[in-house]
């Protein structure tokens, strides 16, 4: 449990996570220069630009982009005469033949920079899904891997002042040893799916940081900055919050990591009250200022708290689709409009399924009231007993955290969704646990568990990764996969854990406007029927202090074929895949009003 954490092990912790290399935070707000735009493209699903016909890597792949100098020369591709996309965003709802491909598509920019003598270049990337090799001026700067969490190569050396270009070989592939591994529940949106910009810093500068209330105190700011490239540079960074009165100097190691404790007393972030500081920091004359809330999420027995006072959390569950086109959602506006509807809805939580969505959406929840749960792609049936899935697994955990820690909105890091009961699958799980803990002690951990044991009219949450976690998640379909929608109101749960449990899924199926009986499949009636008999299931279960139902709006998914009824959309949308609301909206709606409404009267006397 957080609380249990002293402050020394804190900073111990913290020193400890800051060492990793991790890209720059809070990249968006440095200096530099977005290559955002029109990408030229070529298609090679046989990947003849990366293999030759032996299937050894070539010398003179298309990363070198090369022209014809003259008649003779055989150059059998051309990126300035190739077509283009847009960056961000997906391939697949950019042109139609694209919806179901998945392979390797090349991407080329050119860009020119006025390079300035002692500053650094980073390449940044918010995400490319899923494997990214790149290029830059024909040298290869490095890999990743995993399609939802940042990266950025140090590309000073390759750069000129002019005619300069980034090559990127994108791959979608699915791979049973990837995370996520090649069965989901939702579409492969291939691509350079978020924002690309070229970094510009002095060559020593705050790399990272993390900005949070004092473990031990409500009257104290404390954290951490690292200073990448100090050298014998100055041994002292600045943090100032004006709006408190901070301007302290922080004394850093020759690593360049130094550790800060001030005397204050911020206002608390909430769903009700969202304040937010301007947070700067600075080494030398690099600075770099953040917009962060200070607040307090722990456990006590069944009850979740925020600021020391209990919270219900009225949530739901999204995917990251764009609200009002088609494709994956990246930028503010699709931001705003998503957790516009969560607000409207009446929620104060949203729950970021199944793997880390864009940092626009996280920063937005931050501004506008809404606690997040965060979760990594380690989902169904991932190789739990390979050390090199769990590497990956790992990685992306940090990354995800790394880009988050100063975001007062995540309450939640989940490690996990619906995977089998085994003893490796524990054990794994068990590590990525100790992992998130070590990297911020400061939230909670949980994960969507879906292990109960039915006993008649009983159902008994039973599943060994319960006791690790601090809150319990549940994904239970009463209605839908099981049982009738009238036996939900009358089931029973038990859970023997002494902890609190989020419903993390429930839901039905409905085509909007298909309308019928309440017991006829797949219309608005039998998806309404579900919710109204599931909430009535929820105030019997003592011991849930939340719900995520699944899920806001309706999603693309190759799982999903049934004609004229799903055609490849997963419909257990509260709203439409245009953002129609279905009935169940209203009923979830009138649910959280009046959970609101209790909340905000306070205890019964």
């Amino acid at each position: 449990m957080p609380s249990k954490f002293t402050i020394l092990a804190l900073l111990t912790i913290a020193c400890t996570a800051a060492q990793a290399a991790t890209p720059t935070q809070n990249a968006g707000a440095r200096h530099g220069f977005s290559l955002d735009g029109e990408w030229h493209i070529i298609v090679d699903p046989y990947e003849s630009g990366f293999y030759d016909y032996r299937y050894g890597e070539r010398e003179d792949g298309y990363f070198l982009n090369r022209k014809a100098e003259k008649p003779s020369d055989l150059v059998e591709y051309d990126f300035s005469a190739s077509p283009t996309l847009r960056v961000p965003g997906d391939w697949n709802t950019q042109d139609e033949k694209f919806l179901w491909y998945e392979g390797t598509i090349w991407y080329e920019r050119d860009f020119d920079v006025a390079k300035r003598k002692g500053k650094r270049y980073l390449l940044h990337f918010g995400a490319v899904n899923y494997e990214a090799n790149v290029y830059v001026n024909g040298t290869k700067v490095g890999r990743h891997e995993g399609g939802f969490t940042p990266f950025e190569f140090d590309v000073t050396e390759q750069i000129k002042d002019t005619h300069n270009f980034v090559v990127v070989k994108v791959d979608d592939r699915r791979e049973r040893d990837n995370v996520p591994t090649v069965n989901t529940d939702w579409w492969n949106y291939g691509g350079i799916t978020r924002p690309v910009r070229l970094l510009e810093l002095d060559a020593a500068h705050v790399a990272d940081y993390s900005v949070q209330l004092a473990p031990d105190s409500d009257t104290a700011v404390a954290g951490w900055v690292r200073v990448a490239g100090r050298a014998d540079g100055p041994d002292r960074a600045r943090v100032a919050i004006p709006e408190l009165g901070i301007d302290a100097g922080v004394a850093l190691d020759a690593g360049g990591y130094g550790t800060f404790r001030v005397a204050a007393t911020p206002g608390l972030w909430s769903p009700e009250h969202p304040k937010l500081y301007d947070v700067r920091l600075r080494y030398g004359d690099d600075g770099v200022t953040d917009r962060i809330g200070f607040r307090r999420i722990e456990t006590r027995g069944e009850d979740i708290l925020l600021n020391g006072e209990p919270v219900y959390l009225r949530g739901v569950s999204l995917h990251e689709e764009a609200p009002t086109r088609p494709g994956r959602a990246w930028s503010v506006e699709d931001a705003r409009q998503t957790l516009a509807w969560a607000k409207e809805l009446g929620c104060n939580f949203v729950r970021l399924a199944h793997y880390p969505h864009n940092e626009a959406m996280v920063r937005m929840a931050d501004e506008m009231g809404l606690m997040v749960w965060s979760e990594i792609p380690v989902y169904w049936t991932i190789l739990f007993d390979d050390d090199a899935v769990y590497a990956k697994a790992g990685q992306q955990l940090d990354e995800m955290i790394g880009r988050d820690r100063n975001r007062a909105a995540v309450i939640l890091w989940s490690v996990a969704n619906e995977t089998p009961n085994t003893d490796a699958r524990f054990a794994f799980l068990d590590r990525l646990v100790r992992r998130a803990r070590a990297l911020d002690a400061s939230r909670l951990i949980t994960a969507a568990t879906d292990t109960q044991v039915s006993e008649d009219d009983l159902r008994r949450i039973q599943d060994p990764l319960a006791g690790i976690l601090d809150v319990i998640g549940v994904n239970n379909y009463c209605g839908w996969y099981r049982d009738k929608p009238g036996d939900c109101a009358t089931l029973r749960w038990r859970s023997d854990y002494g902890k609190p449990v989020i419903v993390s899924e429930f839901g039905a199926g409905a085509l909007q406007g298909n309308h019928g009986p309440a017991d006829e499949r797949w219309t608005e009636e039998y998806q309404a029927d579900v919710y109204r008999n599931n909430l009535v299931m929820l105030e019997h279960m003592s011991f849930v202090r939340g719900a995520t139902p699944w899920i806001l709006k309706d999603f693309r998914s190759p799982r999903r074929p049934l004609p004229g009824i799903q055609d490849y959309w997963n419909r257990k949308g509260l709203l439409s895949e245009t953002g129609v609301r279905k009935q169940a909206w209203y009923v979830l709606q009138s649910f959280y009003k009046e959970k609101a409404e209790k909340a905000a009267a306070g205890p019964d006397d």
